[in-house]
Formats: C-alpha cells, structure tokens, sequence
C-alpha cells in the first residue's frame, strides 16, 4: 500500500579510503549532518567502510557477525541519530545464511539495513560482478576476483516504503528491479561507486530509466573523487522521481543531500498508468 506522505531521506557520499577507521570517522561527521536535517532514513554508498583495500577477506572475517567493528559501527550510528541507515556495502566473509562462509580471497559485497534502534532487519548480497574493461587509469575491472556473487533478491518494509535493495552494477539489469516492483516495491536503494567515466556517460540515464520504468523512486548515494587506491569515481549522487526528474543531486566530493519522496504523486502517477496490473509477460 502506497501513503500519501512525503518522507524526508538523506544521501551521504564518500570518497572513502583503504583504511577501516579514517572512513568510519568521516562517516560518522556526515551522519551526524544529515541527521540534523530531520530525515527518517539515511542511505551510504557502496564500500563506504573501505574501497580499493589490498586485503579485504580481512576486513570481511572481522564481519561474520553482528558485533564486527564495522557493522556495530554502523548500528550504533543508526541508534544515535534515531534514523534508519541503508548502509552501502561492507565486506563480510559470512553468507546470509550464517553457516557457511566465502573462501579467501573473496568476500560478499553486503549491503545491511539498519533501523533506528540500530537492529539489522535486512541484508542484500550484491548479485552482478563488474567484470568489464573501461577507458581509464584502471582499465581491467575484474570485480569477481574479490567479490563473490549474492543470488537472492531483498525488499525490506521501512518507514518510507517498501525499498527493494540492489548494488550500482545492477543498475544495468532490468530485470532485477523489474522484479523487484513487482515484489511491491516503491523505492530502489542502489548505492554506487561508477568509475567517472562509466558514470559520467550512463549513471543518469540509467537511475531515470529504472525510475521510469517501474514508477518509483531512484536512491544512488554514491562514492565521488580521487581516492587514495587510485580509483577516480564518478560522484553525483542522486534521487529520481517516478516520474524520472532529478529530485536532488551532489557533484563530486564528500557531501550530504536531502531529498522529499512524495508518494501521494507516486500514488498518482501508479493509478494513471496502472503498468503493473498491464503487464503480459511473466518475470
């Protein structure tokens, strides 16, 4: 069922480092901002806790519960601020199941949701593998390397809507978040790290069309500079209507964004083009 109240979401972007603690710190500051906004929910962006680390099996074996530094970290923050926190990505070495885990050198690519009394109530393993050769200083991406693929789908009932979960290079598979609307979703969280030249020739195009195809709201808190491991991402962290207009949107360098989620529009908009009750082919 779809309100007809507007919620208040804030974006944090990063440009996070390889060391554990520097990005905590900095994650810590930001959260702090956003929460002085009055928002219900807070979204990270993809590897906010460490990018570009040489050894993230060993990030990941000090996640395989709750009381690692990182994800205690990130409850603790969700606790303090009163706010829910869809926290990005973090390695973890633990499958969802908790009974098995990833052997070295992979990790999975998690991406938890936290509510305001700092409780884990989801978990998403980011599905696609961003194996592909791009035109920078990096060129070779061989994410599958490092990571290994999640294979279930995750929408997670919070106070603003059912947000179906995904990771920035799900972004290119349809399918996913097709699925995901069907499941009910109002909201897709897509936290992100596109390289500045993928991002700069597609991000946009691709959170309006994910928008726009499935009416509903487009969340990319993203990473946005220079980074210590030589990676340059691409930034501009953003919010799309269902109807496909920029709600809000940063450049490049740590920042904070806001950003209103109507859903008495999204109500509107659903109810004139009713595409779900019109679909013919099954997904």
């Amino acid at each position: 069922m779809v309100d007809n109240v507007i919620h208040r979401i804030a974006l944090i972007q990063m440009v996070s480092g390889v060391e554990v603690q520097a990005n905590l710190a900095s994650l810590s500051r930001l959260i702090e901002r956003a929460a002085q906004e009055g928002v219900e929910a807070i979204f990270l962006p993809e590897n906010f806790a460490a990018l570009g680390n040489p050894a993230p099996w060993d990030i990941g074996a000090l996640e395989v519960s709750s009381m690692g530094p990182i994800r205690s970290a990130v409850a603790d923050l969700a606790r303090g601020s009163n706010c829910w926190i869809f926290a990005g990505t973090l390695p973890t070495i633990s499958r969802p199941d908790g009974d098995d885990q990833v052997s070295a050198p992979r990790v999975r690519a998690a991406s938890y949701v936290y509510d305001s009394s700092g409780i884990e109530v989801s978990r998403y393993d980011k599905i696609h593998m961003f194996d592909v050769e791009v035109a920078d200083n990096h060129k070779h991406y061989m994410e599958s390397a490092t990571f290994e693929p999640g294979e279930t789908l995750a929408c997670i009932d919070s106070p603003i809507g059912l947000v179906g979960l995904s990771v920035c290079y799900d972004i290119r598979f349809p399918e996913l978040y097709r699925k995901l609307f069907v499941e009910g979703a109002t909201s897709f969280a897509i936290p992100s790290a596109f390289t500045q030249t993928t991002g700069k020739a597609h991000f946009e195009i691709l959170m309006r069309s994910r928008a726009i195809e499935n009416f509903s709201f487009t969340i990319a808190a993203c990473q946005g500079g220079d980074h210590d491991s030589g990676r340059k991402t691409h930034g501009h962290s953003m919010v799309v209507s269902p109807w496909g207009d920029v709600l809000a949107e940063a450049a490049s360098g740590e920042d904070v964004i806001i950003a209103e989620l109507d859903f008495g529009r999204l109500a509107e908009i659903r109810a004139d083009m009713p595409v779900r009750a019109q679909m013919r082919l099954s997904v």
